[in-house]
């Protein structure tokens, strides 16, 4: 087994399992030198999914908590992206105000799907009504800006003739429109131009896809070398990083340069309480590879059908994956239920005291009471 990072005669990166994990583990932050404010983590991961969701809190805020402990308060949150505007909200995802210089060479191009670039094309009228509105009396929330499309949205499934709703993201994907904010858990919206800050460097198209390729490998630390491709990126571009071996993978690997020496160094990990819409997991295949971490959100999953739960919160302790957290916080009864704790394999003593003190550290963080079931463990 390989004690340090070496590179091939194929100028491959050369890995144990364990330097693998390791990396993958700082790179998301969740090493125990824990970062220090919303910005810094932001800034180390890159992006993070505002999915709205919140059986025991909302993606953002997990995965915030996971890295900043008991020091994170979602005001911090709000502050950075509506008054210190050193964060912006875009395409879903959270992301340091510095990267939108990433995105306008694409926010200046047509649309590549073609269902919005069509829509948009026969609504101009709705266009110009939407984009007065919020020059009149912006921010506004969703609601308050009146439908006037000639022709609705379509759509079988929830977005079906959402069309304000629409127009807002699609314009926000051409750097019209902006999110400003949040008002009782629901988006205002404005001019781009009185939310984005003036001075960004103005980056080519395929250069600023190389830099978004990149930014994502380097909060991986290393990822699978088959990356996914989006429609709207250059054909041509190359993979980032480097490519590496990890001992008893049959996968073909990439990792970012910048983390290669973290191989040789000493690590120290803690116990985590994840999202399960954290990256660490979020890639199955990955998670596979790396940490031999069966997993998948199960939200979607008929009930009869579930292995884990609902919103089940994977857990980390050190470099490894060891099981899955099911619980839920009733916030009317003001408690955290615990209804199993899923051991990918049986937890030591020392395991199973460090996970029962994060589940204690989540309830406390969420205000509420942590209530155990009976019987709470089970194996995968």
């Amino acid at each position: 087994m390989p004690t340090s990072a070496t590179t091939s005669s194929d100028a491959s990166v050369e890995l144990s399992r364990a330097q693998a994990r390791r990396i993958a583990v700082r790179a998301q932050l969740l090493d125990a030198a824990r970062p220090t404010s919303v910005v810094s983590v932001v800034r180390g991961l890159g992006a993070i999914q505002r999915y709205p969701y919140a059986d025991v809190a909302p993606t953002v805020d997990l995965v915030l908590w996971s890295r900043l402990g008991d020091r994170y308060d979602p005001d911090d949150l709000q502050r950075e992206l509506e008054e210190r505007r050193t964060l912006l909200e875009l395409d879903g995802m959270i992301r340091p105000m510095e990267h939108l210089a990433h995105f306008r060479a694409q926010m200046a191009r047509p649309a590549v799907y073609e269902k919005p670039r069509e829509w948009l094309a026969i609504n101009p009228e709705f266009r110009d009504d939407v984009l007065r509105e919020l020059e009149d009396r912006g921010p506004l929330l969703a609601r308050e800006i009146p439908d006037t499309a000639r022709y609705p949205w379509p759509s079988s499934g929830w977005t079906n003739n959402r069309n304000v709703t629409q127009m807002l993201e699609v314009l926000m994907m051409r750097g019209l429109v902006a999110i400003a904010g949040q008002e009782n858990g629901a988006r205002t919206w404005d001019l781009a131009e009185r939310v984005y800050p003036e001075g960004l460097p103005e980056i080519s198209y395929d250069d600023a896809w190389l830099v978004r390729r990149d930014t994502q490998l380097r909060a991986l630390g290393i990822g699978p070398a088959r990356w996914p491709r989006a429609p709207e990126q250059p054909k041509t571009l190359p993979l980032p990083g480097l490519s590496a071996r990890i001992e008893g993978s049959d996968q073909a690997w990439r990792i970012h340069p910048d983390v290669v020496a973290w191989a040789d160094e000493p690590f120290e990990g803690r116990t985590a309480l994840l999202s399960p819409l954290d990256r660490l997991v979020y890639d199955r295949d990955r998670a596979l590879g790396l940490f031999g971490f069966d997993f998948k959100l199960e939200m979607f999953t008929a009930k009869a059908k579930r292995r884990w739960g609902y919103f089940a919160l994977p857990i980390l302790h050190g470099d490894r994956l060891i099981g899955k957290l099911d619980a839920s916080a009733d916030r009317a009864a003001a408690t955290l239920r615990v209804n199993a704790v899923h051991e990918d394999a049986p937890f030591t003593d020392d395991e199973r005291d460090a996970v029962d003190a994060e589940i204690d550290a989540l309830g406390r963080w969420l205000g509420l009471r942590v209530e155990r079931a009976a019987s709470r463990t089970a194996l995968s």
